[in-house]
């Protein structure tokens, strides 16, 4: 298994290469599994759910469309991407248990900084009470070839909030979206990135 952290914004196109090279690897034999922690420019990338009613400002900043399950979402500064490459075939071949998978790796980690993240019962993702109500703090996006997965989730670490009304993130209206320093967690991405490392032990093992 090889972990990546990349410690400068990565272009996204440049991201959906590597992904793309990675996965035609590990199907091939030639190379390991690999987690890749790190960060995109500020944009807009549409799965396969996206309609195009929920960009409600298609000029702001770029728009990707992708293969990736879902609809809208934000990616940008302050969020931490995770792009997951595992072999499924050795996993269990079993999609909506690997996506519940992913959901507890995300809540794993929000439960090292004492903050109880959930599941909603329709909505892939996880989210966490706020004063004004649930709203999501974590994304989960997926595609598979050949038993490989690509793409993964995002969780908001201190990302511009305020980016995200230039959709409806995930075809969602009636909730919104938080982040940890939102919360009022002052916690770094290194943090993050430690404790994104010791829940998916525990998730998914070695």
């Amino acid at each position: 298994m090889d972990w990546s952290i990349e410690e400068s914004p990565v272009d996204y196109l440049t991201a959906q290469a590597a992904m793309e090279a990675r996965v035609a690897a590990i199907h091939a034999g030639i190379a390991a599994e690999q987690v890749w922690l790190l960060e995109h420019p500020p944009l807009y990338t549409a799965g396969t759910s996206a309609r195009e009613a929920d960009l409600l400002a298609p000029g702001r900043f770029p728009v990707h469309r992708t293969g990736r399950g879902g609809q809208f979402t934000y990616h940008g500064p302050g969020q931490r991407v995770a792009y997951v490459m595992l072999d499924l075939a050795q996993r269990g071949r079993d999609v909506r248990a690997f996506v519940g998978q992913l959901e507890q790796w995300v809540i794993g980690t929000l439960a090292s900084f004492n903050v109880r993240g959930e599941v909603r019962p329709g909505r892939v993702g996880v989210w966490v009470q706020t004063p004004t109500g649930k709203a999501k703090i974590a994304a989960i996006g997926l595609r598979v070839r050949h038993w490989v997965s690509f793409h993964g989730i995002s969780l908001n670490v201190e990302p511009d909030l305020e980016h995200y009304s230039g959709i409806v993130p995930c075809g969602i209206s009636d909730a919104g979206v938080t982040s940890l320093v939102a919360l009022g967690l002052p916690v770094t991405m290194a943090d993050v990135d430690v404790e994104l490392r010791r829940s998916f032990r525990a998730v998914f093992g070695d």
